[in-house]
This record gives structure tokens, C-alpha cells and sequence, in this order.
């Protein structure tokens, strides 16, 4: 869902043959990459078949990357869509941002790296990325890698053992979405 193909042509800058796949059994490789833009419940409802080929990531370690709205699907739900069960790869919910300013917060904000050991983050100092949501995610696992403030402090990254998840989209952040992505081929 929206921003596949500037991740596609993001990926082939770095040399990468990604396929997008539209049936779980083109999901073939050594990453997988769900991005998504919307609503957490239609996203859930796009991702239902591709599921078990998701969890198979858990037991062969395969790097797993979640790009914003691919990020808060990581999560068990979302106050987005009530009822409607998430991933569950990850322990925690997706709340609505807790800020006075305009929603959704759109634009370019201040990364700040939490966890300089996440491989995501190697060779990139804190920065600057490009955000478009209005939900973030409340991890009950100390699992944030980084942060950015709209108001309020905003869960920007996310990682645990294989699985990776960044609220910002990297393929729309420059030089430093570009170093995450490359950073991500390179697991």
C-alpha cells in the first residue's frame, strides 16, 4: 500500500533486485520489506495472506523491515482500527500521537538515535527524516532504537533481534533514509 514503488527504486539505487510480491509465494530472498501507507485495518486485511510467510521470519532469522504503517502492523493493534488483531511480533500498541500540534504530523523532523546498536542506525548520526502518520507505537519491550518530538515524544524506530521497523520513510529521508536502507541490504 502507497509507497512500494519509491522503496523499489530506492532499493535498485544500491544494486538490489527487490520483487514485490502480490502472492505470499513470490515472497522469496534474504529481507523482506513491508511498507504501508493507511489505515492500520485495511492494511491488516492486505497483509492476511502473507502472514505465515512473516512469522517463517521469526525462526529462520531472515531481516525484516517495517516501514511506517508496515511498522505499527509489527505491533498486537491499534487505536486506529479497534478489534482488529495486529502481527503481534512485537509486545505493545499503536495510539494515536498525543500532541497539540496538526495531525497528521507530515514533513521532515529531528531523529534521535537511542540505540546506536542497531544495525539500522551504523554509520549514521542523528539527523533528519521525513514522517507522514498520525499513530505511533507504545512498546511494552524495550524495543525503541529512535525518537523525534512533534509536541510530544514520538517512537520513531523500533528493533528486535531480526525485525526492524522505522515509523519515517527512509526511501523519502535522503542521505540518511538511504544509509538505513543500504545499512538493511547489508544484514
Amino acid at each position: 500500500m502507497g509507497n512500494i514503488k519509491s522503496i523499489h527504486n530506492a532499493l535498485k539505487y544500491f544494486g538490489a533486485k527487490p520483487v514485490i510480491a502480490k502472492t505470499p509465494s513470490e515472497v522469496k530472498g534474504e529481507k523482506i520489506i513491508i511498507p504501508g501507507v493507511g489505515a492500520f485495518g485495511k492494511g491488516m486485511t492486505k497483509l492476511k495472506p502473507f502472514i505465515p510467510k512473516i512469522r517463517e521470519t521469526l525462526t529462520s532469522n531472515i531481516p525484516l523491515l517495517g516501514i511506517c504503517l508496515g511498522l505499527e502492523m509489527f505491533f498486537e493493534g491499534s487505536e486506529e482500527s479497534p478489534g482488529i488483531k495486529g502481527l503481534g511480533l512485537m509486545k505493545g500498541k499503536v495510539v494515536r500521537i498525543g500532541t497539540k500540534l496538526r495531525l497528521p504530523h507530515i514533513g521532515w523532523n529531528s531523529l534521535e538515535i537511542k540505540k546506536r546498536a542497531c544495525p539500522l542506525f551504523q554509520d549514521i548520526d542523528n539527523g533528519y527524516a521525513y514522517f507522514v502518520h498520525s499513530y505511533h507505537a507504545l512498546p511494552e519491550e524495550d524495543l525503541v532504537a529512535a525518537t523525534t518530538n512533534y509536541g510530544c515524544e514520538i517512537n520513531a524506530s523500533v528493533w528486535k533481534k531480526n525485525i526492524f521497523g522505522t515509523q519515517f520513510h527512509p526511501e523519502k529521508s535522503g542521505a540518511l533514509g538511504l544509509q538505513i536502507l543500504k545499512n538493511f541490504l547489508e544484514l
